[in-house]
């Protein structure tokens, strides 16, 4: 049976839970075409079944923050997905900070098992800077899920550098993901 995972991809265009922005660039924007070439990725090899949180660039998943948060979770939970991974862009008022970091409710998980292995290949295939794997038990999404659980912060959408590879390089995050998956699980590529 396909193992299945489901891809939040962060934010929503607008005002209603809206991103990061930076040099002119929507997170939303970056999260959904990362997330859909995941989710592509996933369903071309037969060993996964992925779904995504939103459909097309324009959706917007709930009224308010919490509502569109609680959207998300529940997708995730109700599908029910065997891992959930939440894409997200990094944001600081300091330009310079920059890299790849992936969230987790807990250390010394299965999610953090998961989270250094997709840390470890997207910094690999894109060339950012490891952050390392971070608990944040107050974020709902790794809260609220009832799986296996991470939230990749792909880059700081704030730093010119990563910037630049957030706008040229989606493909290459989401096939670092891929690529942190198969690792997790011992697979090789198709």
């Amino acid at each position: 049976m396909a193992i299945r995972i489901f891809i939040d991809q962060g934010h929503n265009p607008g005002g209603v839970n809206g991103g990061a922005i930076g040099f002119g660039v929507n997170e939303q924007d970056i999260t959904f075409y990362v997330g859909l070439y995941l989710a592509n990725l996933l369903n071309d090899d037969g060993r996964f079944e992925a779904r995504t949180s939103r459909q097309d660039p324009e959706e917007i998943i709930g009224t308010t923050n919490s509502s569109s948060l609680q959207a998300r979770v529940r997708m995730a939970n109700e599908w029910p997905a065997d891992y959930f991974i939440s894409i997200h862009c990094n944001a600081n008022d300091n330009p310079n900070l920059n890299g790849t970091e992936v969230y987790v409710y807990a250390l010394n998980t299965e999610s953090s098992v998961l989270a250094e292995s997709i840390l470890r290949f997207v910094t690999q295939t894109v060339g950012t800077k490891a952050n390392g794997v971070i608990a944040n038990p107050s974020l709902y999404v790794l809260r609220k899920t009832e799986m296996t659980s991470c939230l990749v912060e792909l880059a700081y959408i704030t730093n010119y550098e990563d910037n630049y590879l957030l706008i040229n390089d989606q493909y290459s995050f989401a096939y670092g993901i891929y690529l942190g998956i198969l690792n997790f699980f011992g697979f090789t590529t198709r």
